[in-house]
């Protein structure tokens, strides 16, 4: 394949360096380029300089606009799409538990399905705030190996933005589609007390949100992969993985379908009559405050 200008395609060259030279050739400047494809001319600056992860869709159209053949168009949709197919670190600066917070309220404000599966905490959206302090508890010590003297101060707001973020629940025009393994109810992130208050909570959004699909897999199984670890899908367009010190976010469609899959192999394995399971574990937890009393 060779660029608009007939020189050698470069397989090193970036996607925005290509549309940037595919450009010069014309002799368009970026103004004139945004007024015929009706993008900002800052945003075409961006993608040409790299900025930003160029959208397949948005290449596809510069590219036709700036006279590439079919192969071309092709090739620099592909690259692109190859672009976002990787995971990146995602990582808040400032805050990093409450901005984190404040980031997946936004991107779940925009989605219209989100799809979690959790071997070991149940999803934050679901999470009460007794539940989700003991959760975020967990990390305190790894903060406190950073030097962070206020991360007390941090947890509690972050907790707060956490159970602001369920407000999303009542949207009836999502749909929230959430599978734990069993060992999640029988993992004790806070004490009794708190476990049975997450259960009742868990057992009200269900009976109050139509929305809510719930399922867990028992301990039995079957498993159709290991459950390594957990992952939240928004839509078909974003994965987002948790790690101890960071998340791991793609956009890479090749990334969010392979996921995809995993997340139904996972819910077909699953069973939404969990009544008889919660009855369980409140019992078990009843007796530990029983024994303690």
């Amino acid at each position: 394949m060779s660029t608009i200008d007939g020189a050698p395609f470069d397989p090193e060259e970036t996607v925005g360096a290509a549309l940037a030279r595919m450009r010069r050739a014309q002799r368009l400047s970026g103004a004139r380029l945004a007024e015929m494809v009706g993008m900002s001319q800052p945003k075409i600056s961006r993608l040409e300089r790299g900025r930003n992860l160029a959208d397949p869709a948005d290449v596809a159209v510069l590219a036709k606009a700036l006279g590439a053949d079919g192969a071309q168009i092709r090739a620099l949709v592909r690259r692109a799409e190859d672009a976002h197919d990787r995971m990146t670190d995602w990582r808040p600066t400032v805050s990093p538990l409450v901005s984190r917070q404040d980031r997946l309220a936004e991107w779940e404000a925009a989605t219209a399905e989100v799809c979690d599966f959790q071997p070991a905490l149940l999803a934050g959206l679901l999470q009460t705030s007794g539940y989700a302090r003991g959760a975020l508890m967990s990390f305190q010590t790894l903060a406190e190996a950073e030097g962070d003297e206020d991360t007390e101060t941090a947890i509690l707001e972050s907790v707060t933005a956490r159970i602001r973020r369920q407000q999303v629940l009542a949207d009836p025009g999502k749909s929230f589609r959430f599978v734990i393994t069993e060992s999640v109810l029988r993992s004790q992130i806070c004490p009794p007390a708190e476990m049975l208050a997450q259960l009742s909570h868990l057992r009200d959004l269900l009976a109050r949100h139509p929305t809510i699909r719930f399922a867990v897999i028992p301990d039995e199984g079957p498993f159709a992969f290991p459950p390594l670890h957990g992952f939240t899908l928004l839509d078909r367009s974003l994965v987002l993985i948790d790690v101890y010190n960071t998340g791991l976010v793609s956009r890479g469609p090749t990334d969010v379908r392979h996921y995809r899959k995993v997340f139904e192999l996972f819910e077909a394995s699953a069973t939404t009559e969990v009544g008889p399971l919660l009855d369980r574990y409140e019992a078990r937890y009843i007796e530990q405050l029983t024994r303690r009393g």
